[in-house]
């Protein structure tokens, strides 16, 4: 594929990604299994910095453990948007080129945060090792503690240029409680050759308790987290780990603006629709959360009457206090919620005590 191409291709992804709608909130490593991204996009002004390993085990006499990391940095930006790399010490692409780079931008499409039926996140990228463009579409579905994914993929042939490859995959995550998550996905290159193996992975999730942290213990038979390298497994079963290392930058910038407000699904009732008695109105219930470190939706809007409910999604405590005092939730622990009804109309902006960066704006109608 010549440059040219490459660069044309990549910036029609990309505005493509672009145009579309912002949506809700990124998902947590309890929400993907370790194979597939999906369609986590983080936080806006958060950094984020992932280490996994995989390790492998030679026969005896020697025993040797291989260690073969791939480490992921990011940045969530506005518009539900992340942008980063992955770099792998080693790489099964290009056996005269040992590291694997992948430079990506992710966009979340659509999210069931925001009433849709399923989440939709596109991405691009150029792998250094295949020296061409990648691309990917996943979609989501949570139902109950169980999330189901779906993929598709087409990426550049590293063997043989303007070859390009088809990928499918699929996957599911299951909570089993607060703190933790089995998970487990599958993926295949839709013309495998000969010696190409079925992609796969399994994992066992954790969230660090009153941490910004994830652990995931895994097992796969893929080396790197690359779109190239999670398509394509091999007769070789790794074990390994992946940590993960978020950092709010609002913490350091002190960000006074809120996040913005989450857009309704279409032909959905907006959740400040004005109530049609007021025995209706008086049990209106607006429901938000805290997750990522951040409220969301950042801006709420309702008519007078109504009660917000915000449940904290996070693994660390978080509060609802209002800038002038006029209401303080204290601390809401993890999985659990607070509740207040506002029945006068104006602006009510609040943030978290012990997470200043944390902002939120509470706009109340009149009916």
């Amino acid at each position: 594929m010549s440059a040219r191409r490459r660069v044309t291709t990549a910036g029609l992804c990309a505005l493509t990604l672009a145009a579309a709608p912002a949506a809700a909130r990124g998902q947590s490593l309890l929400d993907r299994p370790p194979n597939m991204s999906g369609s986590w996009v983080g936080n806006s002004g958060s950094m984020y910095f992932h280490f996994m390993h995989r390790f492998t085990a030679s026969d005896a006499p020697e025993r040797k453990v291989s260690n073969t990391p791939t480490f992921t940095v990011a940045a969530g930006l506005p518009a539900r948007t992340l942008v980063g790399f992955h770099y792998a010490t080693n790489s099964q692409l290009a056996p005269r080129y040992p590291n694997e780079w992948e430079f990506f931008a992710r966009h979340q499409v659509l999210s069931q945060d925001a009433g849709f039926p399923v989440d939709v996140a596109g991405q691009v990228g150029y792998n250094l090792s295949s020296d061409g463009v990648d691309g990917e579409l996943t979609l989501a579905r949570r139902a109950g503690p169980l999330r189901l994914l779906a993929a598709g993929r087409v990426m550049s042939d590293p063997f043989e240029e303007g070859n390009p490859r088809f990928a499918a995959a699929g996957g599911a995550t299951l909570r089993l409680g607060r703190w933790w998550a089995v998970a487990g996905d599958v993926a295949t290159l839709l013309d495998r050759e000969e010696g190409e193996e079925v992609a796969w992975s399994a994992g066992l999730h954790l969230a660090i308790p009153h941490t910004p942290h994830t652990l995931s213990l895994q097992a796969s038979n893929t080396l790197t987290t690359t779109l190239q390298g999670i398509s394509r497994g091999s007769d070789e079963v790794r074990y390994g780990f992946e940590f993960t290392v978020p950092l709010t930058l609002r913490r350091w910038m002190g960000s006074g603006s809120a996040p913005g407000s989450v857009p309704a699904a279409p032909g959905a009732a907006p959740a400040a629709a004005t109530p049609s008695a007021p025995a209706a109105e008086a049990a209106a219930t607006f429901r938000a959360g805290m997750r990522g470190f951040a409220f969301t939706p950042g801006q709420i809007e309702v008519v007078a009457g109504t009660t917000v409910e915000w449940k904290n999604e996070d693994a660390m405590a978080h509060t609802v206090t209002a800038t002038d005092r006029s209401f303080d939730s204290g601390p809401v622990e993890p999985g659990a919620t607070w509740r207040r009804r506002f029945d006068t109309p104006g602006t009510y902006p609040f943030a978290c005590t012990p997470h200043p960066f944390m902002k939120g704006t509470v706009v109340v109608r009149a009916p």
